[in-house]
């Protein structure tokens, strides 16, 4: 019985490895996470707290657009 395939979504991008939109989705997260904790350790005093979302949103979009 030949089912319909689900259509594959995977593709190369400037990632070093084949994803989808949740793996660049993850890595998007974790990126945001590791940048948060370097973020309040170094740059705190300096910088609030929202600069680093905001550039870590931009960097997600970036990656899970082109990843």
């Amino acid at each position: 019985m030949g089912g319909i395939q689900p259509e594959q979504t995977e593709r190369d991008g400037f990632l070093p490895i084949r994803t989808n939109g949740f793996d660049r989705g993850f890595i998007s997260v974790v990126i945001l996470i590791l940048v948060h904790l370097l973020w309040m350790r170094f740059l705190e005093s300096l910088l609030p707290l929202w600069v680093a979302t905001l550039l870590c949103l931009a960097l997600a979009v970036f990656i899970i657009r082109k990843g």
